[in-house]
């Protein structure tokens, strides 16, 4: 009996998948619940399992497109399994192993082994003598070196260009192009971009944050945070508990455009945009505003993670009210980070530069962050998105207010 393994639902807007990549191949045999495939969708990877135990068949290729109950491959389920036979040459090993463990002498070997790798690593060095000097001296890798010299020699000048060219070991002045088939994932993030602009009132609103009080507080702390709840204390908490109070301040930032209504959310899924290996995705921490800061920091890693190992689940990268990017990882100083529609607005943290600022008249040293909050103006008006931005500025400069959101004075004269 033959069965037919086909695509299988993912998602209610999801119509075609890619094949990734076959974990199986053709007629070898797989177990029951054994995972033969990667299918990557426009929000996430996923695997697929043989229902049966049998002998499988493919039937689509790596990269096809597959619509939604589309066939995969198919299994026989009659097929005798293969008997896993120990090789003849480990038999033999098996039966001569304590006659070889009785042979005495083992030191000559050990001497032999031990010398052998060092006389071939050298000889396969070739450099001129003060090339090796210099290599020696600079810990340049040989393997980061192109050799110009007679016969493939490195020579003095190769030396000299690699440490002026660090990381460039390919040939120079190469002219080769490739050409390599979209992902899935890549397509939709590119038509959600292009749809982004083209379909809403998109500016942008800048301001800057003073970091010296949370990389106090971080280094203060960080040993006993991560002690105490297991999770390291980073920046995004700080971020997501500010951005939270700020949502629920001014709730036209946390809101959408649905036609001609405005749908408008009493709580706070906040997205947090990670680069994957396949791409930008943005998984999705529920009930932020209920979290604590160990409770954010878990689920940032947990979220990362599986981005990482392109483990996310489509409901784990649904929804999402509001969204924070970090392109300071990546070392940008500043920029416009795009919506991520349907939502309104996102926030974009930078890196943080130790710059000269005035303080109560005097010029010091601080360690400090652009911000910068893409709107959609057709719902977010002016007031609001600076507003908006203001209050995560004051939040951030002054952690101490994340405990009520605003002044704790303020809280208890009700101002």
């Amino acid at each position: 009996m033959s069965i037919e393994i086909k695509v299988p639902p993912v998602g209610e807007s999801i119509n075609e998948v890619t094949l990734v990549k076959w974990l199986k191949n053709d007629g070898e045999w797989v177990d029951r619940d054994e995972v033969l495939a990667e299918l990557e969708s426009e929000k996430a990877t996923f695997e697929v399992n043989a229902e049966e135990a049998g002998v499988i068949k493919h039937i689509a290729k790596e990269g096809d497109d597959l619509a939604i109950g589309d066939v995969i491959c198919s299994i026989d389920t009659d097929a005798a399994q293969p008997k896993k036979e120990v090789p003849a040459s480990t038999k033999e090993e098996e039966k001569q192993k304590p006659k070889t463990e009785l042979k005495p002498a083992p030191a000559p070997v050990e001497k032999v082994i031990e010398s052998t790798p060092v006389k071939s690593a050298q000889s396969e060095v070739k450099a001129t003598p003060v090339a090796a000097a210099i290599m020696a001296d600079k810990k340049v890798d040989k393997q980061q070196v192109v050799p110009t010299g007679y016969h493939g020699k490195i020579v003095k000048q190769d030396v000299l260009h690699a440490l002026e060219h660090p990381g460039r070991s390919a040939v120079l002045f190469s002219r080769e192009e490739r050409v390599e088939k979209m992902s899935n994932l890549r397509r939709t993030v590119s038509r959600r971009l292009v749809e982004a602009k083209n379909s809403t009132a998109m500016l942008t609103t800048f301001n800057e944050v003073d970091m010296s009080a949370i990389m106090n507080i971080r280094k203060k702390y960080k040993d006993k945070f991560k002690e105490i709840h297991g999770v390291g204390l980073g920046f995004m908490s700080f971020f997501t508990k500010a951005c939270c109070f700020g949502l629920q301040k001014f709730p036209a930032v946390n809101a959408y455009i649905d036609g001609e209504n405005i749908l408008y959310h009493d709580y706070c899924d906040i997205s947090i945009a990670v680069s994957g290996p396949k791409g930008l995705v943005v998984p999705v921490i529920r009930n932020a505003e209920s979290l604590g800061m160990a409770e954010i920091e878990s689920a940032v890693v947990d979220l990362a993670t599986k981005a990482r190992n392109n483990k996310l689940t489509i409901e784990e990268m649904s929804g999402g009210t509001f969204t924070i990017t970090n392109g300071g990882v990546f070392g940008s100083m500043m920029s416009t980070p795009i919506i991520n529609i349907p939502q309104s607005a996102i926030l974009g943290m930078h890196n943080i530069v130790e710059r000269p600022i005035v303080v109560d008249g005097q010029i010091v040293i601080r360690p400090m962050m652009y911000v910068a909050l893409s709107y959609d103006h057709r719902i977010i008006d002016g007031r609001e998105s600076v507003s908006f931005l203001v209050t995560v500025k004051q939040l951030l400069e002054n952690p101490a207010l994340l405990l009520f959101g605003k002044d704790p004075v303020d809280t208890l004269l009700e101002l």
